[in-house]
């Protein structure tokens, strides 16, 4: 054979954008062998919005999802990670608006045509860059299927849903009260407004009575929206106002009569104990008025401003300008109490961050309880399965409290609601095709419905509708239900449990078996990543910086499932690395093939260390497949890591050396053989985390075919399994490493060689072991004379290093100086009681236990145990050397 030349160093700029071409281009993402007689392994994944920028937790995302896909296409599986965007109906309305208003440019002056055409522009243009970034990170996705959201396709089956639930009398439309974003212009759902709480004031106003008697006093936060007001309310249980109830108020500035009500939802503690009602204004209030029958009088228009049912002078004002200008006037009208400062939740748009406004209006619902009992029974019969399990309760709490979803929006881009109304006869149709004559009249004199649906109503159909229903295709058949989604915790709500609820009314089955949630992506201070802060990382910059594979093995590496994920830039470094190693360890063997033969494997010998590389290896493959089941990513990136980097190259590496530069050409032959076999398996090991660099090594094997993407994943065998071999090497490095520590710890220089003598107990299980290879331990513990066996008869001038079953005697007392090394120890001691003192202060402390994340306090413990080693280990050293 001929040396096979990898560059000196690493760069995945080389080869990661050529060896993701070779994939597509060869269509090796697409699921093969669907009839092997093995389930599929199906990945819808989670929609980025057409208009967004891939961010590090979709960077996590969507590298967790690749390793899963990679692992099962090499296990066999007919593999499908379905791509897609979502057409993210306001944000993406709100970009192209931006973009026209820089223009000088209104959309309502061009038009709903003209403002879809330009936002389609906007679409393509942004989802070329989404597809590129994912391919810049490795995702195997099935490009051949990729859906959008409003693809002809999608659009089909939102239509089939919408006419189906509607024909089942499970959507409707009214005059309710709705989450109103002012600056969106649009209804929102329950699920899309975030609330925190805000700094505000409690204002006191009289309200006298209609008969001249006297005031009642109110408490209110909003003072603006005292000229909606339909009622005042007081609790039927308060002595104070039993004998107010059925009085008339005039509510101020409005000039109005309004009654006074008993309703038990008032709070007695409250304020003053009284309430202004204003229906179309608060929820709470809506209800009220249902039950007392009071009439609901809007004051807002769509923009947020004061429309015509108020006093002329405040007509088209803004909320805010409204609310100092009424304080003014209950002022110079004596009817302003005071003030005082109160905080309060307040609902804010999850898109745009304006304040939102309870608001009155005609919108379209879909009524969720019959849907969410069949998903809440869908969990405890274990259809579904949440990973962590403690996302269950989010799940839960959701169904049991669900509300009707509102699914129209006040927008132009997204799925237009399929229903017409005939202005000749007023008839309302629904209908799963375009309308042209009204089914009642005749009449051709017809408009649709203006408002489009809810981004969700089409992403709620994700898993079925990508695949092609309401038709009966062939990937449906084969694909569905899913297999696994990967998401993050902030969607439960509004996209899986949706999404639960749409397959079983629909397809009567759960759209997939497990939900595995993500943590967040933080900042090394616990800082959630934003724009705002400044202190986001964008995943481009990572694969420019580092590459893809050192992204993606970070990624998974730190991925402790429930935990959140702590990186910077740096943090990166830990991928790099182990990349790094990959291939100068590869580039090794490679570079000694000159001249070599491979045997065949009735020709080939293996050794002992041979044996316990290949045990090892099954062991990391066992303990991968273990994990990626149960969505332990880390606890797989550490098998791989541990594996490849201590085992193989650390130990086994070296152990081959003497082999590979001595003079017995059938033992280089033998060697050289071994050594690619086990490259190339670990390879198959490697690439669901490290993809690009262990394909590009791959391909320039000799003893390789095909492609490792589509290449057998060396499942755990117990025919490998070699338990005494394994413990048997485990004393040999435990001896070797007790020895080199030993070294370091007094600065013996690692070229000096020093007498080394290793007394065995005669029960200890490795001594045949130890005395067969004495020339490897030699040669690994730099010892030069050593000595093996079950007596030492002069250990003067040694220090002890006690092994489990063994100790090893090290002597090179003569070659230090034991006066000032008892000194160096001794304040290595202080500094290190020091440390302890106030790491267990710290852990001793209940606030700080309480308080601080998971994470941290485990941080800690690993500390303490640390140092506590560490003293213990400086205290055996100082006894030897004061003996």
């Amino acid at each position: 054979m001929k040396t096979v030349e990898l560059s000196k160093a690493y760069n995945p700029k080389d080869f990661e954008d050529a060896v993701y071409e070779s994939w597509k281009k060869n269509e090796l993402f697409k699921p093969e062998d669907t009839d092997n007689g093995k389930p599929p392994f199906v990945i819808v994944i989670p929609p980025p919005n057409v208009t967004g920028v891939l961010h590090m937790g979709h960077g996590l995302n969507n590298s967790l999802q690749d390793i899963l896909i990679r692992f099962y296409r090499m296990m066999g599986n007919p593999t499908l990670w379905l791509p897609g965007t979502d057409h993210a109906g306001i944000a993406t309305q709100n970009v192209v608006d931006r973009q026209l208003k820089a223009k000088g440019i209104d959309r309502h002056e061009i038009g709903r045509e003209r403002f879809l055409e330009e936002t389609w522009k906007v679409k393509e243009n942004h989802h070329t860059i989404i597809k590129s970034q994912l391919e810049k990170i490795g995702a195997s996705c099935d490009w051949s299927r990729e859906r959008f959201t409003l693809d002809e396709g999608l659009s089909k089956a939102v239509r089939e849903v919408f006419v189906s639930l509607y024909e089942k009398g499970l959507i409707y439309k009214g005059n309710y009260l709705v989450n109103w974003c002012s600056s969106c212009g649009t209804a929102l759902a329950d699920d899309e407004v975030e609330h925190r709480e805000v700094p505000a004031k409690l204002y006191k106003v009289h309200y006298p009575y209609a008969d001249g008697s006297g005031f009642i006093e109110i408490a209110t936060t909003r003072p603006e929206t005292m000229l909606g007001d339909t009622a005042v309310a007081v609790n039927p249980e308060d002595d104070r106002y039993k004998g107010l109830v059925g009085k008339k108020v005039i509510l101020p500035i409005a000039d109005r009569e309004i009654p006074i009500i008993a309703d038990s939802y008032v709070s007695m503690e409250f304020g003053t104990g009284m309430v202004k009602i204003t229906p179309a204004h608060d929820p709470n209030d809506y209800e009220i008025a249902e039950r007392h029958n009071l009439p609901k009088i809007n004051i807002l228009n769509p923009d947020g401003t004061l429309n015509n049912d108020v006093p002329e002078k405040y007509r088209n004002m803004d909320v805010v300008s409204a609310r100092k200008r009424i304080v003014e006037e209950l002022e110079s009208l004596g009817l302003f109490i005071g003030s005082e400062k109160h905080t309060h939740q307040v609902g804010h748009c999850y898109r745009c961050n304006t304040v939102i406004e309870p608001y009155l209006s005609d919108q379209w619902f879909v009524r969720m309880k019959s849907m969410a009992d069949k998903a809440l029974k869908a969990l405890e019969d274990d259809d579904i399965r949440f990973y962590p399990k403690r996302w269950e309760n989010t799940y839960i709490h959701w169904l049991k409290n669900i509300r009707d979803w509102c699914i129209s929006r006040q927008l132009w881009w997204g799925h237009r609601i399929p229903v017409w109304y005939c202005r000749d006869c007023g008839e309302t149709i629904v209908s799963r095709e375009e309308v042209t004559q009204c089914s009642k009249c005749g009449s051709s004199n017809l408009h649709q419905e203006e408002d489009v649906l809810d981004t969700w109503f089409s992403s709620w159909l994700w898993p079925f509708s990508t695949l092609g229903w309401p038709e009966e295709t062939e990937d449906l058949k084969e694909f569905f239900p899913t297999t696994t989604l990967v998401t993050g915790y902030d969607i439960i709500f509004f996209w899986v449990a949706r999404m639960i609820m749409a397959s079983l009314e629909f397809m009567d089955q759960v759209p997939f078996r497990d939900i595995y949630i993500t943590g967040l992506v933080r900042d090394k201070q616990g800082q959630k990543m934003s724009k705002s802060l400044g202190n986001g990382i964008d995943p481009l910059d990572v694969v420019d910086k580092y590459g893809a594979d050192a992204m993606k093995f970070t990624l998974c590496f730190l991925s402790n499932q429930g935990q959140d994920v702590l990186i910077d830039m740096n943090t990166f470094n830990l991928g790099s690395k182990f990349a790094n190693k990959i291939w100068n360890a590869a580039r090794y063997i490679l570079m000694n093939l000159e001249g070599r033969e491979l045997l065949s494997k009735e020709e080939l010998k293996l050794n002992d260390f041979d044996n316990w590389i290949y045990h090892q290896l099954n062991e990391a493959a066992g303990k991968v497949e273990e994990s990626i089941k149960l969505y332990k990513f880390n606890i797989a990136g550490q098998a791989v890591y541990e594996y490849f980097w201590n085992d193989f190259c650390d130990w086994y590496l070296e152990l081959t050396k003497g082999s590979l530069q001595g003079e017995d050409v059938d033992e280089k032959n033998r060697a050289i053989t071994v050594l690619l076999d086990i490259l190339q398996k670990s390879l198959r090991l490697l690439h669901p985390f490290v993809p690009f660099i262990s394909e590009e090594i791959y391909q320039k094997m000799p003893n390789t075919e095909g492609f490792l993407i589509t290449a057998d994943y060396p499942a755990w065998n117990e025919s490998c399994q070699n338990k005494v071999l394994a413990e048997n090497m485990a004393a040999f490095q435990d001896v070797i490493k007790a020895v080199r520590t030993l070294r370091s710890e007094f600065t013996i220089q690692p070229e000096k060689k020093v007498p080394v003598g290793i007394r065995m107990n005669t029960s200890f299980n490795a001594k045949d072991f130890f005395l067969k290879h004495q020339a490897q331990i030699k040669k690994f513990m730099r010892a030069e004379p050593l000595s093996v066996g079950f007596e030492i008869k002069d250990i003067s001038g040694s220090v002890p290093a006690p092994g489990l079953g063994y100790e090893a005697f090290v002597y090179i007392r003569d070659m230090i100086d034991i006066p000032s090394e008892i000194q160096k120890l001794k304040k290595e001691y202080d500094k290190l009681a020091k440390q302890l003192a106030g790491v267990e202060k710290k852990l001793a402390n209940e606030k700080f236990l309480k308080n601080a994340p998971e994470e941290v306090i485990e941080k800690e413990n690993g500390k303490k145990r640390e140092f506590s080693e560490r003293i213990e280990k400086v205290k055996k050293y100082l006894a030897d050397l004061k003996k």
